[in-house]
């Protein structure tokens, strides 16, 4: 019996642990989501968000991470991003910016802090419209959009 409370314990901390880090859309998982459709091979980055809820939770800031971060993302689509919840962040990177602590910590908080809880995400190639449920993306395609 005290195993398996022990094994119930360990598989809610781990389905906590999967709802916690999953169950939010944040604009950095954003930044990496395209339209998968047969044929929307052109100009389907990226996805335009339109919400009906957001949260903002604060999460403990990691400079090294953001500056890695910066590095590998799609500044454009994550300044868009920002731009379709309201957010607002330079149209261009600034110079300097690895050493401008009050840039690394807003591009942390418009990244990492903020969640798109309910609304859709829409390929702006072929209006393919991806609902957000919960935080969560629902990206499957139709078996006739599959190719």
């Amino acid at each position: 019996s005290s195993s398996s409370s022990s094994s119930s314990s360990s598989s809610f901390f781990f389905f906590e642990r999967i709802r916690s880090v999953c169950g939010a859309m944040r604009l950095l998982a954003h930044n990496m989501l395209c339209c998968n459709v047969k044929d929307c091979t052109d100009n389907n980055f990226p996805l335009r968000i339109a919400c009906t809820e957001v949260r903002t939770e604060e999460s403990e800031y990691n400079e090294a991470f953001v500056l890695r971060m910066v590095q590998r993302i799609d500044w454009d689509a994550l300044r868009r991003a920002a731009a379709d919840l309201e957010l607002e962040i330079p149209d261009a990177l600034p110079d300097g910016y690895e050493a401008d602590e009050e840039f690394l910590r807003n591009v942390h908080r418009v990244l990492m802090d903020v969640d798109v809880q309910e609304g859709t995400l829409t390929c702006p190639n072929c209006e393919r419209v991806y609902p957000v449920s919960k935080g969560i993306p629902n990206m499957l395609l139709h078996d006739d959009e599959i190719g």
